[in-house]
Order: structure tokens, then C-alpha cells, then sequence
């Protein structure tokens, strides 16, 4: 008789040190070409090497910056435009996902298998991805009105 080894799948546990290690990097890269004196609703571009990054700041506060990052793609009828909303926060020197293409409110950690088949850390997923789009490089910027 054939024996079965049944085990239980592990509950999904964050590692919060390097999520705020990835979101420390993100501020870094974020920091390089984010312009001291800026105002709000007036959109940007960062040319880099791989491509362009769209900023639009949304929000200005004393500690904190509300921006919104997305990637272009030409020709791209096919696939949507990768977006985030993220939020810069210069006291921690973190930069954290909030919102990432059709997830409007990211959750620490996800149930899995869910109803909108998210990843039990889609969190730290959304802020890897972040991390990716980041590296585009900042060789120019350029501000549009």
C-alpha cells in the first residue's frame, strides 16, 4: 500500500526587513530625481536608458509625498499602462506601493487562492515590480505643463 505524505501548506509569513529594505531602495532611486521645489498636479518625465517614467505629484506635505509613477509604452494597445501610486516618506526614508494598477488598497498579506488571484505577498511583489521600473534610469528630466 502506497503512502501519502499530506502536509499542510505554511500561512504565508512577511518578511517585514526585507520589504522595508526594497522600499528603503525605492526611496534612494526616488530621491535622485525627485526635484526639490515642485508643485502640485504638474507632470514630469525621466528619460533613462531602458525608457520613460511619468511622475505626477498628487500630494505635498511636510514629511511626506504622494506620487504617481507610470511607464508609457509605445504602441502599447495591448497591454495597460504599468502604474503606481506611491508614497514617499521622507522622516523613515521609505517609499511604499499604495496602489498598483487595478488594486486600489493593497493589502500586508492575501488569503490564497482568492477571488482576484492575488499573491499572499502581493504587497512586496507590487514594491519589487516598483523597484524594476525604477531602475528605467534618470538620465534626463524633463518637466511638461
Amino acid at each position: 500500500m502506497a503512502e501519502f505524505n499530506l502536509k499542510k501548506k505554511q500561512k504565508y509569513q512577511p518578511n517585514v526587513s526585507i520589504f522595508l529594505a526594497v522600499c528603503g531602495r525605492n526611496y534612494a532611486r526616488i530621491l535622485k530625481w525627485l526635484p526639490e521645489k515642485m508643485s502640485v498636479n504638474v507632470p514630469w518625465q525621466i528619460e533613462g536608458q531602458f525608457g520613460t517614467l511619468s511622475i505626477n505629484l498628487l500630494e505635498n506635505t511636510k514629511y511626506t509625498q504622494l506620487v504617481e509613477i507610470s511607464r508609457p509604452i509605445p504602441n502599447g494597445h495591448f497591454f495597460k499602462t504599468p502604474k503606481a501610486t506611491v508614497r514617499v516618506y521622507h522622516d523613515a526614508q521609505l517609499a511604499e506601493v499604495l496602489t498598483s494598477q487595478q488594486i486600489y488598497r493593497l493589502k500586508p498579506m492575501y488569503d490564497y487562492p482568492n477571488i482576484h488571484m492575488h499573491h499572499s505577498d502581493e504587497k512586496f511583489q507590487v514594491n519589487a515590480f516598483l523597484e524594476d521600473l525604477l531602475k528605467i534610469g534618470s538620465r534626463r528630466v524633463t518637466c511638461q505643463s
